[in-house]
């Protein structure tokens, strides 16, 4: 049967996300690459600017016209910040207002609003995330908003995404290592992420304790920040290009090309040479959710089935590797590298394998969840 979901309402979503407090203050972030251009929303007259028309219309003017009256907060101001080029890096502190004044997020919005959400095209989860522990708020961030997401992955009750994905935290958590197989163009790779029995965390998008947290909306996943790494995987580039990653001592420290434009992969080993931390495997994730395919990583990573690992910055997740410990501060992102059959077709994945309490199981295959884990869910392995 096809998923079907309840219409959006942003009052739901912030009511069981937040159970804001009346009073609260909230306002609202989004990212251009001349952030001047929301004065006036001038940006509203740019097609090209989905994701900010996105915050604006449907989350500010909601926010105005029903939200905010509705659980009783206060706000709902915009502001706009220099698109940072890059997932998680640290946000500039200046920002500009629709009636064209500048701000600094750091003395201006951070310590003046109790909720802030991020509408960006660029993830803002970690510095937010570093940000919040600073100045007490709480926030979401939603980069790449689009319909698809409005209408499936944030229209869902998520006191039910928080409760599966618990289901399957417990069924993942106090690993000693997964492996994961990887066919690409004839090729065979495996590798194996080591655990050494940490506790899986959970994106579950529920933020409602009155302490500093952000969400990751659409959540949805189970994850873990590796203590080491080793093997090899494929990562597909941006233009198209395969390259093979091979990791050692739980980063990546060699690259060889396999299709596409090699000079894409040599541009990556030099980025590797030049600031080794940016290879450090800084994540593995797996979706909880049954969502369709929105087509942006922030929604599809979340589904049920998927595996992603990531490389770069993991202090947001609770891992060691900050901005501080790169070559550069440009260089610390948190790129999470995705496999799923509409985002990788050329990449297959087999098989999953998590050793735990003495015994080696199937988790996932072929991007489906395993017998294994449809136990855990109370479902029937699949036929």
């Amino acid at each position: 049967m096809p998923l079907t979901f309840p219409p959006f309402d942003l009052t739901r979503l912030l009511r069981t996300v937040f159970d804001p407090a009346p009073g609260e203050r909230i306002g609202v972030l989004i990212d251009l690459p001349d952030p001047r251009e929301v004065r006036d929303l001038a940006f509203l007259q740019d097609m090209d600017r989905k994701v900010q028309r996105k915050a604006y219309e449907v989350i500010v003017r909601g926010l105005r016209e029903k939200t905010m009256a509705d659980l009783g907060l206060t706000g709902g101001d915009l502001f706009a910040y220099r698109t940072t080029g890059g997932s998680n890096l640290d946000l500039p502190d200046e920002a500009w207002t629709p009636d064209g004044r500048q701000v600094s997020l750091e003395r201006d919005v951070y310590p003046a609003y109790k909720l802030l959400l991020a509408i960006t095209d660029y993830s803002a989860t970690a510095p937010l995330t570093a940000s919040a522990k600073l100045h007490g708020f709480r926030g979401a961030t939603l980069h790449g908003l689009n319909d698809i997401i409005l209408g499936t992955g944030l229209a869902v009750d998520y006191v039910e995404v928080s409760a599966q994905a618990e289901t399957l935290r417990l069924a993942l958590t106090r690993a000693d290592w997964f492996e994961i197989d990887y066919e690409v163009l004839g090729r065979k790779l495996t590798l194996r992420l080591v655990i050494d029995g940490q506790e899986a965390q959970k994106s579950h998008g529920l933020c409602r304790e009155r302490k500093p947290d952000v969400a990751n909306l659409p959540a949805g996943e189970v994850y873990f920040v590796p203590p080491g790494a080793e093997g090899q995987f494929p990562l597909p580039y941006e233009d198209g290009t395969i390259g093979i990653m091979t990791v050692a001592g739980g980063r990546i420290v060699d690259a060889e090309f396999l299709s596409g434009d090699p000079a894409t992969v040599e541009a990556h080993k030099a980025r590797l040479a030049a600031d080794p931390v940016t290879g450090e495997i800084g994540e593995l994730g797996f979706g909880t959710q049954e969502l369709p395919w929105a087509w942006h990583d922030i929604q599809d990573e979340k589904i049920l089935g998927t595996v992603h690992v990531a490389t770069g910055r993991s202090d947001h997740l609770g891992g060691a590797l900050t901005p501080d410990k790169f070559t550069d501060r440009g260089h610390a992102t948190h790129d999470d590298i995705l496999f799923a059959p509409h985002k990788t077709p050329d990449i297959a994945v087999p098989e999953v394998r998590m050793r735990r309490d003495g015994q080696t199981v199937v988790t996932h295959a072929n991007y489906q969840p395993a017998p294994y884990l449809l136990q855990a869910l109370g479902r029937p392995a699949a036929h």
